[in-house]
């Protein structure tokens, strides 16, 4: 008995079939590999040490003309504060401004190798928390409370990196200094902050890591000493900081507050040099 021819087509379509079902059954079974963890979140880049190669900025500082201005602040309640080089240099009468019309006169001791001086007087303000021996990073934040333009204000920055200061003229020298660009200022200041000078750059639990010293308006940028430069002005002065208690956190909301609560406990205050 014969058994009927099938049309070509139909075995052609088996075939098909066959080889479709046979490559399905030999699929490999290759899932999606979960998903590997979150990288964690990379901190931002430390500070490395100050070098020779590092940018240079350049300075010109003529001898003092007459009566200047600035900021200080207080780093021991026997009568210890700390300001810039240029804002006292040369001067023959300094005093601090304790109150409306009032002023108390201080000795002063220059940094001859950097932008920071020391001033005394009989009794002072409590002290600012130092943290000068804490590595830094690009991108941190800096509160700059002071005297900007002979009025309280203050200002806030974030680091760059760091450049050397070249001073020419009055006190010709090269030293390591921070870079900051600013990032906010006191609401209505505008223009120059000179009278910022020797203002303290805080961290964000108030602690003191560098002296305010100038400022590139063109730039939007804000020079500090480096905090070596602060260690090194204490131990050529021999004075020792005070006892300090923890700062208190400052944060972009708060720090007009911060700043004013530092000036009205004469933290930090305004210094005039009144005689040359």
């Amino acid at each position: 008995m014969q058994f009927p021819r099938l049309p070509d087509w139909l075995i052609y379509a088996a075939v098909v079939a066959g080889l479709l079902i046979a490559a399905v059954g030999r699929q490999e079974r290759a899932d999606a590999p979960p998903a590997p963890p979150a990288a964690p979140q990379v901190a931002s880049e430390a500070l490395g040490p100050a070098s020779p190669f590092d940018p240079e900025v350049v300075v010109d500082v003529e001898a003092p003309r007459g009566p200047a201005e600035g900021t200080a602040f207080s780093i021991s309640s026997s009568g210890v504060w700390v300001t810039a080089r240029h804002v006292v240099d040369g001067c023959k009468q300094a005093a601090i401004v304790v109150g409306p019309g009032q002023g108390v006169e201080v000795g002063v001791r220059i940094d001859p190798k950097g932008e920071a001086a020391i001033l005394t007087t009989d009794g002072g303000a409590p002290a600012l928390p130092l943290a000068l021996d804490r590595p830094l990073h690009r991108g941190e934040r800096a509160f700059h409370p002071g005297f900007p333009q002979g009025e309280p204000g203050e200002v806030t920055s974030r680091l760059i990196g760091r450049e050397n200061l070249v001073v020419r003229g009055r006190g010709a020298r090269t030293e390591p200094v921070l870079v900051w660009a600013e990032a906010g200022r006191t609401d209505g200041l505008n223009g120059s902050l000179g009278g910022l000078s020797g203002a303290p750059a805080l961290d964000e639990q108030g602690r003191l890591i560098g002296v305010t010293i100038a400022e590139s308006p063109r730039r939007g940028r804000i020079y500090t000493t480096t905090p070596e430069t602060v260690e090194r002005l204490l131990a050529s002065t021999g004075v020792r900081p005070g006892p300090a208690g923890p700062g208190q956190p400052i944060t972009p909301e708060n720090y007009g507050r911060a700043a004013d609560a530092l000036r009205r406990d004469l933290r930090v205050a305004q210094v005039f040099c009144l005689a040359v």
